[in-house]
């Protein structure tokens, strides 16, 4: 009589669209493992065929509820690109505040309220109200802060409507700055107090390794978020526009979104890859939390994204103070966008939470984009996800099934994924 094991996973729970898990052990031996994305494809590069300009952004800041201002950022600065639109100082420092208000709001939200369970080894964050109330109470803080740093810059929580081709419709007054900078920086004990809750689980990741590749933005000058070249792990630097040279997205038969892949068969994006890359450009505090959780460049360990994405809390709660002493430094100015509407083809890049994130639009004399591209970081990790799954489970095929299913389903959360917001499988 056969020993055999089945995992089958229909739907994972704690992360945004639909994803199943396949696994079948006979044996001893690993005879099935697969990462399946069944999401329907979205077409939202078909939807931006014929529109204007000036609708671009708002469109495609509704491919994900939960990165929508890297969307508008990315699809801004592409049309940017296109038509070789000059930005200012100012309107390039409330867009790196807005990429860290989003970086708050993803971090803590994956952090707090899908990452803690599984430590605490709850199914989800309603039993821990009553467990841990002061610790949820702690993540609602920061959670609310984040979306209302979101709402003063971007004039929502979610798809923001202040930010504009060639700058901002509006601008948060320096009063509202200063409020602001002073709950960010009151909010590190909140902070401190997440990470030792974190540091007093963190036994509970498991201690697995897999080499890969990680690709991100890297800069000279900065951690590198906003703006600068797609760099990996593997060597090499590379201009934005030549993004398609690194992504060689293909199609697999267990899956709706397309794989990616570079000088691997797989790599990696996100918090991981872009601390792997950047350390150096971490501020203080943050490199200090990094080192209670003994996270150096280079971290092979999937599950250490979650403590990377910590890790950025940090960062971006210090950059964006710093962002501000600088606009208050020089006064809020009142500037009004201005350029001319040209044919051309524009490539943008923006490191959203869950990773590089790539934007490609051409448009004609009238300003109306004939041809639109749009690579999502979770569709880059998916090759990923599916090679870590293949070399995790012949580790842990000895445990019972609940366990096994247990730890695959926490490898796919450690990647934060956007499962739907990655359906890509049309060639256009």
């Amino acid at each position: 009589m056969s020993n055999e094991k089945i995992i089958k996973v229909n739907h994972i729970t704690r992360v945004e669209g639909h994803g199943n898990i396949n696994i079948k052990i006979r044996d001893g031996r690993v005879e099935e493992c697969q990462w399946q994305v069944v999401e329907a494809p979205r077409f939202f590069e078909a939807m931006l065929r014929g529109r204007k300009w000036y609708e671009l952004a708002h469109i495609t800041s509704r491919i994900c509820g939960i990165c929508s201002i890297g969307h508008t950022l990315t699809s801004l600065k592409a049309t940017e690109a296109a038509m070789g639109v000059t930005l200012t100082g100012q309107t390039e420092k409330l867009r790196r505040l807005l990429v860290h208000a989003e970086n708050l709001q993803s971090h803590i939200l994956h952090l707090g309220y899908l990452v803690l369970p599984d430590l605490l080894k709850v199914p989800s964050v309603v039993p821990l109200v009553s467990t841990h109330k002061d610790q949820v109470l702690l993540v609602v803080r920061l959670h609310r802060m984040a979306n209302e740093m979101s709402d003063l810059i971007g004039g929502r929580t979610i798809h923001p409507q202040r930010p504009v081709v060639g700058g901002f419709t509006k601008w948060p007054a320096a009063e509202e700055l200063e409020t602001l900078r002073t709950r960010l920086a009151d909010s590190m004990p909140d902070v401190e107090a997440l990470a030792s809750l974190i540091k007093d689980l963190a036994g509970n990741l498991p201690d697995f390794s897999r080499e890969t590749e990680y690709i991100a933005l890297t800069s000279a000058d900065e951690y590198a978020l906003y703006d600068g070249d797609i760099a990996s792990t593997d060597g090499g630097s590379w201009p934005v526009d030549n993004y398609k040279e690194i992504t060689n997205e293909y199609l697999v038969p267990h899956s709706t979104a397309k794989f990616t892949r570079h000088k691997r068969d797989s790599y990696m994006v996100g918090a991981l890859a872009r601390l792997n890359l950047n350390y150096d450009h971490l501020t203080p505090k943050a490199r200090g939390v990094a080192e209670t959780f003994q996270l150096r460049p280079i971290n092979y360990n999937p599950f250490m994204n979650n403590i990377a994405q910590l890790v950025e809390v940090v960062h971006s709660i210090d950059d964006s103070i710093r962002l501000i002493d600088d606009l208050l430094g020089n006064g809020i100015k009142d500037e009004k966008p201005s350029f001319s509407i040209q044919a051309g083809r524009g490539v943008a890049s923006v490191e959203v939470p869950r990773g590089i994130l790539f934007h490609e639009y051409e448009y004609n004399s009238n300003g109306e984009c004939v041809w639109a591209n749009c690579i999502i970081p979770t569709n880059q990790n998916h090759a990923n996800i599916q090679k870590d799954m293949e070399a995790f489970v012949p580790q842990i095929k000895n445990h019972s099934e609940e366990e096994i299913e247990l730890m695959v389903e926490m490898l796919v959360r450690a990647y934060d994924p956007c499962i739907s917001c990655s359906t890509h499988c049309i060639f256009l």
